[in-house]
């Protein structure tokens, strides 16, 4: 069976150490000894396409091509035509039939990827949950065999569709023999510094090779700022931190303050604010994510914010943060 180490450090979404994303690393190990489907679901932000390229590459059919549908961006029409052909009609009728430049004649022995899955034109549905049931389908007149792996992504609404009957359950059930439910970055707070630094060594890499780090301050504050856009906001933070950091090779708070966006995050000062109260403001918010960080463990909360753990206790009093008994 494939190593678990090896696959986390094949996608960024992977990385960390919650209870979520070990989950997902033994359900991608499991669909890695099988050739069964895949249904892959997430939040809009979560990075998945690193997810199916690790799927793939460690499946059994690694060495063949992976055939990619976006599903969504396309009319009823087109992706009807992009996934059969145009084929002539069928010589007994009792199979689907497909031309030899279509996707599905292509990919019948590969991978097929359909993105976003519930976008799919109920027609098209339906051709594909009778191909997937038969195993089989006409090309050019040859009746030929179809061992293909189907691999589908798509919104946590998919239930709801299949309920409501948007989406067919029987295509479903053929997608869905092996169901990961990739988290959001909500739901594995702790995995955000690793995230984060794995990101940040990535940008660098594909930006201009130098490396970069963050400090305990700043790295503290990512991790402590919701992200409701997932690694895909986080990583277009951190491009932004990159392009404006001068060149330097560690990025301080202020930087990262100046990429982040906190329109739809608690503001850190009120516009008609003295600059007194907009520090304290700012102060006040921040030791307050360091400490929900860290469990409210104030000897660790004092690290990251390199003061003595006396002096942070007397700074949560000046800022009115009140400070539980149980956080020692």
């Amino acid at each position: 069976m494939l190593d678990s180490t090896v696959i986390a450090k094949s996608a960024v979404e992977l990385d960390g150490t919650s209870a979520a994303v070990i989950r997902v690393r033994q359900l991608i190990q499991q669909a890695a000894g099988t050739d069964t489907g895949v249904l892959i679901t997430s939040q809009p932000g979560v990075l998945i396409d690193e997810i199916v390229d690790t799927l793939h590459a460690c499946g059994p059919r690694a060495a063949q091509s992976a055939f990619l549908v976006e599903c969504h961006a396309r009319d009823a029409a087109t992706i009807d035509r992009l996934l059969f052909g145009a084929p002539a009609a069928s010589p007994a009728g009792d199979l689907e039939t497909v031309s030899a430049d279509s996707i599905v004649s292509k990919a019948r022995t590969a991978t097929l990827w359909l993105r976003d899955v519930t976008e799919l034109p109920a027609a098209v549905q339906a051709k594909l949950a009778r191909l997937a049931r038969d195993g089989e389908f006409y090309v050019d007149g040859d009746r030929v065999a179809l061992t293909w792996r189907l691999v589908a992504s798509a919104p946590v609404s998919i239930d709801a569709d299949v309920y409501a009957r948007r989406f067919r359950s029987d295509l479903y059930r053929r997608l869905s023999a092996i169901r990961i439910d990739l988290p959001s970055l909500g739901d594995r707070p702790e995995d955000i510094p690793a995230i984060t630094q794995r990101l940040l060594a990535d940008l660098c890499d594909a930006r201009d090779g130098a490396s970069r780090s963050l400090t305990r301050a700043a790295l503290a504050l990512v991790a402590a700022l919701p992200w409701p856009g997932n690694a895909a906001e986080l990583r277009d933070a951190l491009q932004r931190v990159i392009a404006h950091s001068n060149g330097n090779a560690v990025i301080q708070i202020e930087d990262l303050l100046a990429a982040v966006n906190l329109r739809q995050r608690p503001a850190v000062f009120t516009p008609d604010a003295s600059l007194r109260d907009a520090r304290e403001r700012f102060e006040r918010d921040y030791i307050s994510a360091v400490l929900r960080h860290h469990g409210g463990r104030m000897s660790d909360a004092a690290q990251t914010l390199g003061i003595q753990r006396p002096n942070l206790y007397r700074k949560a009093r000046q800022l009115g943060i009140r400070v539980s008994r149980q956080w020692k």
